[in-house]
């Protein structure tokens, strides 16, 4: 058998160890170039040829996070997270790691709202040894998965929602910021890592269950990335990923509506030492128009010491210890977030106040060609910052995923800076406008527990 091979192998084996303006496009096209096949058993597969460096990268996206839960069973996603590094059919607890850091490898996974990745990062000679691993965990996971396993890792699971929720400070006010934007029953309401009651109520089978329906090969897409031969690659996806079963995809996960037709205000306390000020919308979704150009509302807004808010609040006035602001894209709805902290003997609502002030005069006037271009410069920055990585979180087999889930093509590297560089600065004062208004929206402040 295949795996008994590699398994005798590996235990015989030494480890070897141009700045473009506002409103064009670039000069030249961004070339990723890739090639990409399906499975017979339904694995998308996307192979990137990159010889900068002799490194490979193995990326695994699982199309499900923890809008796939429903209420009172909450967490699973972010639990097989752990599961999935607990050995598999022909992995030994331990094993894992051990064998990939022998290589000289690295590994790591997230998850969010809608996806579940992991990533394994070795030298370009022990690619055949990092899709062996991937492999054996998609299809032979089960087999070594006991209820005891399932318990451990439950209790690591809960003890890390310990860890970043309830004793981290302000914790506890991300989880209750998207209670407030989304309601009950909507696949946003509930914190990725999952409710307590819910985690200690889940079952063995429950967890095989969530399994079965969602860490299916046609819910997942491939990227193998880097110093590699098309080819060669191909040939070893099919050796080592053609043998794990086929079973149905999840029907498309529906989109439902969803929008704030007030302020929703809330105060909750927590072991701080000062108060903080979170104003919440809630927003298009990922690559939906009004995507990108929030991203430059929250660039010109408090995206670094040169912007607006950061300027005034920090600088000028000297109230504020923080101030930032992001467009969390996501699938099924975004989140306009402006998170700010006040200096000792100031209020959040000094800081609310000159916030929205600051709201005001980029709902009337659009912002400045130096600003606007400014922002466009730097978003455009880090998009190419990411170009020079080929793994991990970010890199060139995380976006070409990332471009097939959204898109169902790997090559949207253009079309997603084209956005940007489409944008005019009156289509921020009009983002602004449209999807930041001051009466419809979550304010929640969270003050420390022993104030006098």
């Amino acid at each position: 058998m295949k795996r008994a091979a590699l398994l005798l192998m590996l235990s015989l084996a030494v480890p070897v160890a141009a700045q473009t303006p506002a409103g064009s496009m670039p000069a030249a096209r961004i070339n990723v170039p890739f090639t990409q096949f399906t499975l017979p058993n339904g694995l998308h597969v996307i192979l990137h040829e990159d010889h900068s460096v002799p490194v490979v990268t193995v990326n695994m996206w699982y199309h499900v996070g923890s809008a796939r839960e429903r209420t009172g069973r909450t967490g699973f996603a972010h639990l097989f997270e752990h599961l999935m590094f607990m050995g598999s059919g022909h992995v030994k607890p331990g094993e894992f790691d051990a064998w990939l850091e022998a290589a000289g490898g690295d590994n790591n996974g997230s998850t969010t709202n809608d996806r579940t990745n992991y990533w394994i990062n070795v030298p370009a000679n022990a690619i055949e040894l990092a899709l062996f691993l991937e492999s054996d965990r998609m299809g032979y996971l089960l087999d070594s998965m006991t209820p005891a396993v399932v318990d451990a890792q439950r209790d690591v699971v809960k003890n890390e929602r310990r860890q970043s929720v309830e004793n981290r400070p302000y914790g506890t006010a991300e989880v209750v910021l998207d209670e407030l934007q989304y309601p009950e029953g909507h696949p946003y309401h509930w914190p990725v890592i999952g409710y307590m009651p819910d985690l200690t109520a889940a079952s063995y089978d429950d967890v095989v269950a969530f399994f079965k329906a969602y860490y299916t090969p046609a819910n997942a897409s491939l990227v193998v990335a880097g110093d590699l031969d098309p080819a060669v690659a191909r040939q070893l996806v099919e050796k080592w990923f053609g043998d794990v079963k086929s079973a149905p995809a999840p029907a498309p996960l529906a989109i439902p509506s969803v929008a704030l037709t007030e302020v929703k205000k809330t105060t909750i306390t927590d072991r701080v030492q000062l108060p903080r000020l979170y104003l919440a919308w809630l927003t298009p979704r990922h690559f939906q128009p009004g995507d990108a150009a929030l991203d430059v509302v929250a660039d010109i807004l408090a995206g670094g010491k040169n912007s607006r808010l950061h300027k005034r609040l920090v600088y000028d006035m000297q109230i504020a210890q923080d101030v930032r602001a992001y467009q969390m894209s996501a699938a099924l709805a975004s989140s306009f977030q402006i998170i700010a902290t006040p200096r000792p003997g100031h209020t959040v609502a000094e800081l609310q106040t000159v916030i929205d002030e600051e709201i005001r005069t980029l709902q009337r006037e659009a912002p400045s060609a130096h600003e606007f271009d400014r922002s466009i410069n730097q978003i455009e920055s880090s998009f190419f910052d990411r170009l020079e990585r080929v793994g991990g979180f970010g890199g060139k087999a995380d976006q070409l995923n990332a471009y097939y889930t959204d898109h169902g093509s790997p090559d949207g590297f253009n079309d997603d800076l084209a956005r940007y560089h489409a944008l005019t600065a009156a289509d921020i004062r009009a983002a602004a406008a449209q999807y930041l208004p001051l009466d419809k929206r979550v304010e929640l402040t969270v003050e420390p527990e022993n104030k006098q």
